[in-house]
C-alpha cells in the first residue's frame, strides 16, 4: 500500500449539502477499491491563482489516502467527468503529517 494526498477543487457555487455529497462519493470510491482514507479535511472556500472555467474562487477537499495505484486511477477516472470539479491532484508521500492543520484559521490556532 502507498501513501497519496489529494486534493479536489470544487466549483464555487456548491452548496454545502452537494460539497458533503462529493466528499462521501469519492471516499467511497476509495474503500470499495480496497484503500483507506485516512483524514479528509475540507480546506473551504479560497481564491483560485487564475480563473479555471470561469471561476475565481473554490472549494478545496484534501484526502490523505492509504491505497495502490489501480485505486487512484479509479478515483481519477470519476473525477474527470464530474462536472463540479474544477481541478485535482495526487501525490505520492512517503508518510503522512497527520498533526499540522495547514487550513485552519488563526483565530482557532490561537485557542
Amino acid at each position: 500500500m502507498n501513501l497519496y494526498e489529494h486534493t479536489i477543487i470544487a466549483r464555487q457555487d456548491i452548496s454545502p449539502s452537494q460539497l458533503k455529497q462529493i466528499q462521501d462519493k469519492y471516499s467511497k470510491i476509495v474503500e470499495k477499491n480496497n484503500g483507506d482514507v485516512v483524514k479528509l479535511e475540507n480546506w473551504g472556500l479560497m481564491n483560485l491563482s487564475y480563473l479555471i472555467k470561469k471561476n475565481k474562487k473554490g472549494n478545496y477537499i484534501h484526502f490523505k489516502i492509504k491505497a495502490d495505484g489501480n485505486t487512484i486511477s479509479e478515483l481519477e477516472k470519476n473525477e474527470k467527468i464530474d462536472k463540479n470539479l474544477l481541478r485535482y491532484l495526487t501525490v505520492k508521500v512517503k508518510k503522512f503529517d497527520l498533526d499540522t492543520d495547514y487550513f485552519k484559521k488563526t483565530e482557532e490556532k490561537l485557542a
